[in-house]
């Protein structure tokens, strides 16, 4: 595979918070001409359900960022005890507005709502987390739909560094309907050969040690060895656990892999900037205006 990267050239540091402030800067642009020919400024909508402070602490942040690009952002948040009917009665609400043109649920929903059913109930054109069924299955077959947006910057930071991915072997742990699985399947559009992994998965350190490319998205600190990973293959690390501590461990792991996703300053900031891009491209969508991707 070629690794040469774009961003840096001395180090195997998949370098996330570079790309992202790139990309972001292209997304403001794109904010400006949407303004420009329509008058009218993209919005997104934000759904928090429940009181945990992680979720509360990145809705805040989506916030800031879509605030830094010029996108216009409001929040409807709900207490631990709402039905899913109430929850599906906002979405819908937002669904019609014609003033927001992205839906996005912070995960996780708390339980006994029917996140499913939430999630469903957005429009495909102001899904802008790929989490319904049809954008899913579009995204599976390669027809337009706002991808994912954690898989759909990851391919971002693949194509940045250059790596080839026709014909790899590629393993993917974690097997999640908004980031294991479509992550899967674009791998697979790009013609990887992909084994998708997951907690019932037998004898997984094997099953690694022959991956060119390693997505790990399992929730566990320090949950991937470093004597699991092949000699020079590339290692993302989609954790983020409490104490910046990411999925695989990463000091012994950075030592094996050619390249390498740190936690902070990866996968993270490529997902929020994924998600600001994936906003502005739906509201030039619902607004009929032309712009370039």
């Amino acid at each position: 595979m070629n690794h040469k990267s774009n961003t840096q050239s001395e180090s195997n540091l998949i370098n996330g918070s570079l790309l992202a402030k790139t990309l972001r800067s292209q997304t403001a642009d794109k904010i400006q001409t949407i303004i420009r020919d329509s008058g009218v400024i993209p919005c997104l909508a934000t759904i928090l359900v429940g009181n945990d402070p992680a979720s509360a602490t990145y809705v805040r942040m989506k916030r800031k960022c879509c605030e830094q690009v010029g996108i216009k952002s409001i929040s409807r948040e709900f207490p631990e005890n709402t039905t899913t009917e109430q929850l599906l009665t906002a979405v819908k609400e937002l669904a019609q507005d014609i003033t927001v043109h992205g839906i996005l649920i912070q995960h996780p929903v708390p339980a006994p709502i029917d996140k499913r059913a939430a999630f469903e109930a957005i429009p495909l054109l102001k899904d802008i987390d790929g989490v319904s069924s049809a954008a899913f299955g579009r995204n599976v077959l390669g027809m337009p739909a706002h991808p994912s947006c954690t898989p759909a910057g990851i391919m971002r930071l693949l194509r940045e560094y250059n790596i080839e991915l026709d014909g790899v072997d590629a393993v993917v742990i974690g097997r999640s309907p908004i980031l294991g699985r479509p992550m899967a399947s674009m791998l697979i559009n790009h013609h990887a050969t992909v084994t998708l992994c997951h907690s019932r998965t037998r004898d997984l350190s094997s099953i690694v040690r022959r991956a060119d490319v390693l997505i790990v998205a399992v929730g566990k600190p320090r949950f991937l060895k470093a004597t699991w990973i092949k000699p020079g293959a590339v290692v993302i690390d989609c954790g983020y656990n409490e104490g910046n501590i990411g999925d695989v461990d990463f000091e012994p792991a950075k030592e094996i892999a050619s390249l390498i996703t740190p936690v902070p300053g990866g996968v993270g900031p490529m997902t929020i900037a994924t998600l600001l891009d994936n906003t502005a491209n739906a509201a030039a969508q619902q607004l009929d205006i032309k712009i370039s991707h």
